[in-house]
C-alpha cells in the first residue's frame, strides 16, 4: 500500500510539474512565433481574441519552435464541414500528413465528410491516414471543443472534451505500405501546425507544456 501511496504521489507530482510548465503559443493579439507556408488566400487572421482560419483562408501555420515530446492543449470551433488538422514532429517542406503527422480536425457531422464517406483513420482526432480515433464527442457545430494532443516518445495520444480517443503506440504501425507512404511516423521532433483548408475554424486558449 505504501508502495502504491508513493507511486501515486510521483504521478501527482510530475503532473503537476508539467502543468506550471505550460507557456502560451497565441497572445491572442498576432502571430508572433508563428510562420506561415503555402499561404493561401488571407492564410491565418487574429481577431476578437481568436486565431481564424477563415474560409477563404489556410495552408500550414507553423510554431517558430520545434517540439519532441510535448503537451498542447487548445480549444477549437468549427463551421458545418469544416476541415483543419494539428501537424506535430512537422518539418517545414512536404506535406505534413506524410513528412511529419497529422491529427485531424473535421466536422464530421456534415454531408460533405459525413458517415461511411472517408475512412475511419481519416476522421476527427485521428493520426491522418494512419491510426483511427473513436468517434461521438465532437460537439455540433458552432460550439467551442477542449483538445489535449500529447506526444511522448513513441507514445502518441489525443484527449477530446475529457474523453480519451486515441491513444497509440507509433511502434504498433507495422504495415510496410503504412510506412512507407509516412516517413514523419520515426520523426522525433518538429514544429506544430495547423492546417487550413479553405474552411472556417476558430481557435483560442493554445499552449504548450515540454515534457522531460
Amino acid at each position: 500500500m505504501a508502495f502504491l501511496r508513493g507511486a501515486l504521489l510521483g504521478l501527482f507530482l510530475a503532473s503537476a510539474a508539467v502543468a506550471q510548465n505550460f507557456v502560451p503559443l497565441f497572445d491572442g493579439k498576432s502571430l508572433d512565433g508563428w510562420f506561415i507556408v503555402n499561404k493561401q488566400g488571407p492564410g491565418f487572421l487574429v481577431h476578437d481574441g481568436l486565431l481564424i482560419c477563415p474560409a477563404n483562408g489556410g495552408q500550414k501555420l507553423m510554431t517558430e519552435k520545434e517540439y519532441a515530446n510535448f503537451i498542447l492543449q487548445f480549444e477549437f470551433r468549427l463551421e458545418a464541414d469544416a476541415n483543419n488538422g494539428i501537424g506535430i514532429r512537422a518539418p517545414r517542406v512536404g506535406q505534413t500528413s506524410k513528412a511529419g503527422m497529422e491529427i485531424q480536425i473535421l466536422d464530421q457531422t456534415g454531408p460533405l465528410y459525413g458517415p461511411h464517406k472517408l475512412k475511419p483513420e481519416q476522421y476527427q482526432g485521428s493520426i491522418y491516414d494512419v491510426w483511427p480515433a473513436r468517434s461521438g464527442f465532437l460537439r455540433p457545430p458552432g460550439n467551442w471543443n477542449r483538445e489535449e494532443i500529447r506526444a511522448d516518445s513513441r507514445h502518441i495520444a489525443v484527449r477530446l472534451n475529457d474523453v480519451v480517443i486515441l491513444d497509440v503506440n507509433l511502434d504498433l504501425i507495422q504495415d510496410p505500405e503504412t510506412l512507407k507512404m509516412h516517413p514523419g511516423l520515426q520523426r522525433k521532433s518538429g514544429h506544430i501546425a495547423l492546417l487550413g483548408h479553405q474552411s472556417r475554424v476558430d481557435f483560442r486558449n493554445l499552449r504548450v507544456a515540454v515534457l522531460p
